[in-house]
């Protein structure tokens, strides 16, 4: 069985064999179905209500007792349904429960200024939680900053030439960076120049998406046009945006002869790509020369909606990017 369209969260959490203290819980950006190691997250969640980052909470620590954890413990959920949605039914799947310290655990620590690591170790040592006490003379306690913390992953693609740079289940990432921002948006836009992903101000984007992605497509565009960016895309997604009044050039797939979308990446017309596609073997080899093109231009990409929308969200904040150093924020946590 698997599950569509699915938000995949990280937590990561200390036990000491009876009480459970919650480190951060991370919302990723890409679906469920992308290795958690090559998906973007955000510390704390963009997205999920306060009630159901509860819910997480409440299973995390249910599991950590009835496992008896004593150090660092992650947990993957994948959450189904519309969680912006108020009185959708949303439900709430375990990926799986490591009870070992996560990549996220550095991650973690940098964005809330706790230091996960001595914590459990200290756990493991014999020292309970209650007894521990931080730079503030208390016991840790979970930290839910005033601001974001993305983090996102570094890619070698453009090391092997030729290689389809498409994400999946198997982890292809090298390593990893991490942007902080008053809002998700500066947070996403700062984690990607991070990353060497460099978000344009101006210029085309083209947008070539699956059937049913065409509806949140049609909001992308609207937004980007918003903003005053000029729409580029294959036939299908350009006839979805024309009838949503957002003005488009329609531009032929590779298979449909030229001028075709390769062509323009090949001539610096295009800034930008967003991509997805079915995930069948034909669907995913047909668009391949896009991806590929992209890749081979230094033009950034996406090939997840969720990728998508988040990019566009950060190019909101092309102006507006504020450079605060990490101690600064963490002293508004004490």
């Amino acid at each position: 069985r698997f599950l569509d369209d699915a938000i995949e969260v990280d937590v990561d959490c200390i036990g000491d064999g009876d009480e459970v203290m919650i480190g951060g819980i991370m919302e990723h950006v890409e679906q469920a179905g992308v290795h958690s190691g090559d998906s973007a997250c955000s510390l704390p969640p963009y997205t999920l209500p306060a009630q159901l980052q509860d819910e997480l909470r409440r299973q995390t620590t249910l599991m950590a007792r009835a496992l008896e954890v004593c150090g660092l413990m992650n947990v993957q959920f994948a959450i189904q349904g519309d969680v912006e949605a108020p009185g959708a039914e949303i439900s709430v799947y375990v990926l799986e429960v490591n009870p070992r310290a996560s990549r996220t655990v550095p991650f973690v620590s940098k964005a809330t200024g706790q230091p996960l690591a001595k914590i459990a170790a200290r756990c493991m040592a014999g020292t309970r939680l209650r007894a521990q006490r931080g730079r503030d003379g208390l016991a840790p306690r979970e930290v839910i900053p005033p601001y974001f913390s993305v983090k996102e992953a570094v890619f070698p693609f453009n090391k092997f030439p030729g290689v389809d740079p498409i994400l999946g289940p198997e982890m292809r990432s090298t390593g990893e960076v991490m942007g902080s921002g008053r809002s998700f948006g500066e947070a996403m836009h700062k984690s990607q120049l991070g990353a060497g992903s460099r978000l344009p101000g101006t210029g085309n984007v083209c947008i070539t998406v699956r059937d049913g992605d065409k509806a949140r497509a049609v909001e992308l565009a609207r937004e980007l046009h918003t903003l005053g960016f000029q729409i580029v895309a294959t036939r299908g997604t350009a006839a979805a945006i024309t009838a949503g009044d957002i003005p488009v050039r329609a531009v032929n797939k590779v298979k449909d002869g030229r001028p075709h979308i390769v062509d323009m990446l090949k001539g610096g017309d295009i800034q930008l790509v967003f991509t997805t596609v079915d995930e069948t073997r034909t669907a995913i080899a047909d668009s391949r020369h896009i991806r590929q093109a992209a890749l081979a231009q230094r033009v950034t990409y996406y090939t997840s909606m969720a990728g998508c929308e988040a990019a566009v969200e950060g190019m909101k904040h092309q102006a507006d990017l504020v450079v605060t150093p990490l101690q600064t924020l963490h002293a508004e946590l004490n």
